[in-house]
């Protein structure tokens, strides 16, 4: 099955551009109670997602950080402690599973890299759980 079936598009996505400030994500995020969100360079390629733990390391890293400062620190200069390999539109669904394990989401990008949507996790979650129940019922 081609990954198509669950992507989630872009305009349904929750991101940021790499060029965005430390203090915008923190409150994108907590604002929609996400813990990582994709980044997106500005070409609209995807750039890497970024998570409470990268900016919980940032923080701890360098001294006297407040939230007020935040502002002042571009999303590019956060390290990554993760890099979530997005899959192209034309992956199937085996193609996410690897993925998924580690990752609450599998970005998606067209054939120029091009970030075009995600697939969540519970997705792929809910197809094999329902995979499951169809191979018990045939047993």
């Amino acid at each position: 099955m081609n990954i198509a079936f669950f992507l989630l598009p872009k305009q349904e996505v929750v991101y940021l551009s790499i060029n965005g400030t430390m203090r915008q994500a923190l409150e994108k995020m907590e604002y929609h109670r996400y813990t990582a969100i994709p980044l997106i360079d500005e070409e609209g390629k995807y750039a890497g997602t970024l998570t409470e733990g990268d900016m919980l390391w940032k923080l701890k890293r360098t001294p006297g950080l407040s939230l007020s400062d935040a502002n002042s620190i571009p999303l590019k200069e956060i390290p990554r402690q993760m890099q979530n390999e997005p899959v192209r539109i034309d992956a199937q669904i085996e193609d996410l599973l690897a993925l998924a394990a580690n990752q609450n989401f599998v970005p998606v990008v067209d054939d120029h890299d091009v970030f075009i949507g995600i697939v969540r996790r519970s997705e792929i979650i809910n197809y094999c759980i329902d995979l499951l129940k169809k191979y018990k019922q045939t047993t």
